[in-house]
């Protein structure tokens, strides 16, 4: 169970506490195309505390930005997939 601020391994579940406050999970720096990360609210305070998700260099739904868990009993699995260079 994590409940400060950590990066993730590619092909790991956390379990992310944020009653203390809220914190980040950075995604894996240099990540391969099927590599997967998956989160969830171990005490169901997202809502109060979110849990914000850090990019790792990567874009996160083809956006250039971290993303913040806000929603109580929420979970997540994020899947790298290459991105699409000169459209193909």
């Amino acid at each position: 169970i994590k409940t400060t601020g950590f990066t993730a391994t590619a092909g790991e579940g956390y379990f992310c506490n944020t009653t203390g406050g809220t914190f980040t999970a950075t995604l894996p720096s240099s990540p391969s195309a099927g590599d997967i990360v998956a989160v969830k609210d171990y005490a169901n305070t997202f809502d109060t505390n979110k849990l914000t998700i850090g990019r790792g260099g990567s874009n996160i739904d083809a956006t250039a930005a971290d993303v913040d868990l806000t929603t109580e009993a929420d979970s997540t699995t994020l899947i790298y997939v290459e991105e699409l260079r000169d459209g193909k």
